[in-house]
């Protein structure tokens, strides 16, 4: 689903709570450890679509919701000088990380262990082959350090199939494995296309079925 999908339908923001784990749920567990206190450095890793951006983006609001004050910077890391009061950092794409943003960034790492703050941070690599100077690679890696793995058909069919639930949808095998394989395969645009589908069926006040969805699409640009 193209751009007026998403306009039409913005995928939800992300939450813990909608974060769909599963082979994941080893680093569910220490985003919610570090919020909790437990865990200070946290270091996810993976390709494009296994869910780095919601988890780091889901932590920062959870952590906002408890009062803690939080951020999120991803690349080109402009805000990262300007997190400077935080209790939680969470710094995706480490890998973009120019050589300006590495020193800042080795400074909030000791920053944070002197104050007792939490450090997430993700890339597509493991810390220790991220392209970084030695000494923040070493510390990105002093914590727990995690693979996402992407979620497999099966399991993305199971989420979508919930997400639908919520909105009152039932997806039948034909709907579902049009959207898998006719939609880009990230989860929130995916998503999105399903909410869009529900407000184009209560639109035109007709079911949802294969043919709605096609119509929907071509309606949407596709």
């Amino acid at each position: 689903m193209q751009q007026l999908v998403l306009e039409l339908a913005p995928p939800p923001a992300p939450t813990l709570e909608n974060f769909f784990p599963g082979r994941n749920q080893a680093a569910l567990a220490a985003l919610r450890e570090a919020l909790a206190g437990g865990e200070r450095v946290v270091y996810l890793w993976g390709g494009p679509g296994s869910g780095k951006t919601h988890l780091l983006r889901a932590a920062v609001k959870e952590a906002e919701a408890r009062g803690r004050a939080a951020r999120y910077v991803a690349a080109p890391h402009e805000e990262l000088v300007r997190a400077t009061r935080w209790e939680l950092l969470a710094v995706d794409d480490v890998e973009r990380l120019d050589a300006a943003a590495q020193g800042t960034l080795f400074d909030a790492f000791n920053a944070a262990k002197v104050a007792g703050a939490s450090l997430i941070a993700a890339g597509a690599q493991p810390a220790a082959e991220a392209p970084l100077r030695e000494d923040l690679r070493t510390r990105l890696a002093s914590g727990v350090s995690l693979r996402l793995a992407p979620l497999e058909d099966a399991e993305k069919a199971a989420a979508l199939v919930g997400h639908a639930a919520q909105r009152g949808l039932r997806l039948g095998p034909e709907l579902l494995a049009y959207v898998l394989t006719h939609c880009r395969r990230d989860m929130g645009t995916q998503i999105a296309v399903l909410d869009a589908l529900d407000r184009y069926s209560l639109q035109e006040k007709r079911p949802v079925t294969l043919p709605l969805l096609r119509e929907a699409l071509k309606q949407f640009g596709n």
